[in-house]
């Protein structure tokens, strides 16, 4: 009787040795496939030449590519935003493999924009903080990094305006564009809401969770400070406070997390630009960016978006901005479906510039690549 427990207790060991050897070896195999990949891109990188620094070998419109096909082929169990994850990862750490870039972000540590950067590029770049919007675009420009990430609209709060005003005075384009879901959080050292005497946060993160603020913490004190990562910051020590940041701001500062997900909109979320210095080749699934300018009278916008109409262009978005050249003068941003090399959109474009006095392409990218997305971990 014994005899015969232990040989029944020994099947299963026995099974599961085989298949966590079935494991090892699918490991050994699966090491030595990125180990192949790590010496062909550095073949490809030896075929362009010294083409002076990381961001000349890195092209966006490629990486869209080889992304979308990760999830035309993921067939499970694994969700594609792990996928997605998985093989960004991997083209990060083989790009890197002789000089990482170097990615401007607004900063500080532990914000939003610095997960878009992750997002983006993977980890293994240099991601450089930057205090301003102001600041990427010119660490970019001046060539001290290698892209930039800036936010440029959220979901619930619109349009970030300084982003826009910039493309006015910055010779730059619009490589790439990632979206991010935003999950705000409650971070505090405080164990109950009537323990909590002060709330800091970004502006909008304020404006996010403003229903939430007025439920639950309706007698604190609401401070809105530059970043959520700043307000993470000033609360590590300081138990009477509470900071609205995302998880990641959580790990950095060392907070805990009270109460998750207090954000008012489900489905909040923010786009990010990555900014380079070249306009990229078509992906297959683009988006463009204008600056336009229209001349002055009578039918100035409709006379800017009716070629566009005419030749089948999809517009998705516009904003107006004062142009800083005279008084109640504007420019529009626009952005469109399509590429600046696709017939259509060239043929909008020849016409165009006759009816405008500003027509400026400030990019044509790959479409953010989402595949089924729950995200994000980051801070406002």
């Amino acid at each position: 009787m014994t005899s015969s427990k232990t040989s029944n207790a020994a099947e299963p060991e026995a099974a599961l040795a085989g298949v966590r050897q079935r494991i090892d070896e699918l490991d050994q195999q699966v090491q030595a496939l990125i180990a192949e990949r790590a010496h062909l891109a550095a073949e490809v990188r030896a075929a362009k030449g010294e083409l002076g620094g990381a961001a000349a070998y890195y092209r966006p419109d490629r990486e869209a590519q080889v992304l979308r096909k990760v999830i035309e082929r993921n067939e499970g169990p694994l969700s594609d935003s792990v996928m997605l994850r998985v093989f960004r990862e991997i083209m990060s750490a083989c790009l890197a493999q002789q000089e990482p870039m170097r990615i401007a972000y607004l900063g500080p540590e532990g914000t939003f924009t610095q997960q878009a950067v992750y997002r983006q590029f993977g980890h293994s770049v240099n991601a450089i903080s930057q205090p301003s919007i102001e600041d990427v675009f010119l660490q970019v420009q001046a060539g001290e990094a290698d892209f930039g990430v800036v936010p440029v609209e959220n979901s619930t709060q619109g349009i970030v305006s300084h982003t826009l005003d910039m493309f006015m005075h910055a010779d730059l384009k619009i490589a790439a564009e990632v979206e991010l879901r935003i999950h705000q959080h409650l971070l505090t050292q405080a164990r109950r809401l009537d323990e909590i005497e002060r709330v800091y946060a970004h502006a909008q993160s304020l404006a996010q969770c403003k229903h939430w603020l007025s439920a639950h913490l309706a007698h604190a004190e609401v401070l809105a400070v530059s970043s959520n990562a700043e307000a993470a910051r000033r609360v590590r020590h300081a138990p009477d406070a509470a900071a609205i940041a995302g998880r990641h701001a959580a790990e950095v500062y060392g907070l805990p997390v009270l109460f998750a997900n207090i954000e008012d909109h489900v489905d909040n979320t923010t786009r990010f630009l990555v900014l380079g210095r070249e306009l990229l080749s078509p992906s297959g699934e683009d988006k463009t960016t204008l600056m336009v300018a229209g001349r002055d009278g009578p039918g100035a916008l409709f006379r800017l978006l009716e070629p566009l109409a005419r030749h089948g262009v999809n517009m998705n978005r516009i904003e107006s901005r004062p142009s800083r050249q005279g008084r109640w003068d504007y420019v529009f941003f626009i952005d469109v479906e399509g590429h600046v090399e696709d017939a259509n959109l060239a043929a909008a474009m020849a016409d165009l510039d006759s009816e405008a006095r500003l027509v400026k392409v400030l990019g044509s990218y790959p479409k953010a690549i989402l595949g089924r997305l729950p995200e994000s971990t980051g801070a406002a």
